[in-house]
């Protein structure tokens, strides 16, 4: 069990590097969103390739920033409910979501997006709007991201399952800063 929760670590702290640059990538957005508004209007300058960015970096900080998402434990759930359940019913939720819906969605969704991915960078696809960017990247994005989501629901699942065999504390109670594990949200 050592072994897996260093594995488990691991993951935790790629997901966390990630989700701390993607946060970047939404000032990006912003003042990219911006300049292209003033080429616009004030210069009647435009370019899809920045309206294309945009797009983008929109899809990287969602897919890109889901892992992250999931170790911080901000995905929406039903606090009503999940609340009133003890710690440990709520880990065996947990497992039995991971291991029925995150898990096989995800690996359904990285293994249908590889060949399309694929197809795009070997034909160097470019948008089809004048000026538009190269396509693959973009592609990338999604397995990438669930990727990283399925590595971390892995994360998750080992925690849990250490939890529940008593080899470590509640999770939730250590939870990464931000949160109120008690609480069931962020601060």
């Amino acid at each position: 069990m050592k072994v897996l929760l260093s594995f488990s670590a691991l993951i935790d702290g790629v997901n966390a590097r990630v989700g701390n640059s993607v946060r970047w990538l939404i000032l990006a957005m912003v003042v990219i969103c911006t300049a292209t508004a003033i080429m616009r209007y004030l210069f009647s300058v435009g370019s899809n390739a920045w309206l294309e960015i945009q797009w983008y970096l929109f899809a990287a900080v969602f897919l890109l920033g889901a892992g992250d998402t999931l170790r911080r434990n901000e995905h929406i759930r039903i606090d009503v409910i999940a609340q009133r359940l003890s710690r440990r019913t709520q880990a065996w939720i947990d497992i039995v979501g991971t291991v029925l819906f995150l898990a096989p969605l995800a690996v359904i969704i990285i293994v249908l997006s590889w060949p399309m991915v694929m197809a795009s960078l070997a034909q160097g696809e470019l948008s089809s709007d004048a000026g538009g960017l190269l396509r693959w990247p973009v592609k990338l994005l999604i397995p990438v991201g669930f990727g990283l989501l399925l590595l971390q629901g892995l994360s998750e699942l080992i925690k849990k399952a250490a939890f529940l065999t008593g080899r470590i504390p509640d999770p939730a109670e250590t939870a990464p800063p931000g949160l109120d594990p008690k609480a069931g949200g962020v601060l």
